[in-house]
């Protein structure tokens, strides 16, 4: 398995190369206007990154997001007596930036371990949710959409989902 994931990607290059050649097309040209096209779509990018990240940070300075963490966790706290606030932080922060998530992670992996529920529950939720915020802001501003209509919810709810399959596998595997 190690020599074919080293072998993998020179293959797809070739082949794109080749591929090119065989259609007679101009590989080089294709390149640059391609690269042309990613730096204008990173230019336009940049300040609505910029702005997600300053919010999280002053979100997560503020101590706002512990603050939310804390009063949710009291109203989950009467469902589950041992359902860590901080992963309800997590879980917040999760939906606008990935590396604040992982931050937060970090943080409930020095608190907890990573091998206790909260630690498990905050591995398997940030590998199975998407930042809905940060992506839905790019990609829809990058393609200039503006009527969304049902994403934002079809989003948070398959990361509802996710977080309540998170939680519960982490049960499980403490089992």
């Amino acid at each position: 398995m190690s020599q074919l994931s080293n072998i993998l990607i020179p293959a797809l290059i070739f082949y794109i190369i080749a591929m090119g050649i065989s259609q007679k097309k101009d590989i080089y040209a294709s390149f640059t206007k391609g690269a042309k096209d990613g730096i204008k779509t990173v230019a336009d990018i940049v300040p609505t990154l910029i702005g997600l990240m300053i919010a999280v940070g002053v979100l997560r300075a503020s101590g706002f997001l512990d603050f939310i963490g804390r009063l949710m966790g009291n109203i989950i706290g009467f469902i589950a007596a041992d359902f860590p606030s901080e992963l309800i932080s997590l879980f917040i922060v999760k939906l606008f930036s990935a590396s604040a998530a992982t931050g937060l992670a970090l943080d409930i992996f020095k608190e907890y371990g990573t091998d206790s529920f909260a630690g498990l529950a905050a591995s398997i939720a940030l590998a199975s949710t998407e930042t809905v915020f940060y992506t839905m802001s790019v990609y829809f501003m990058a393609a200039k959409v503006t009527k969304t209509r049902w994403t934002l919810m079809g989003a948070l709810l398959s990361t509802l989902v996710g977080i309540m399959a998170s939680v519960m596998l982490a049960g499980l595997l403490l089992q």
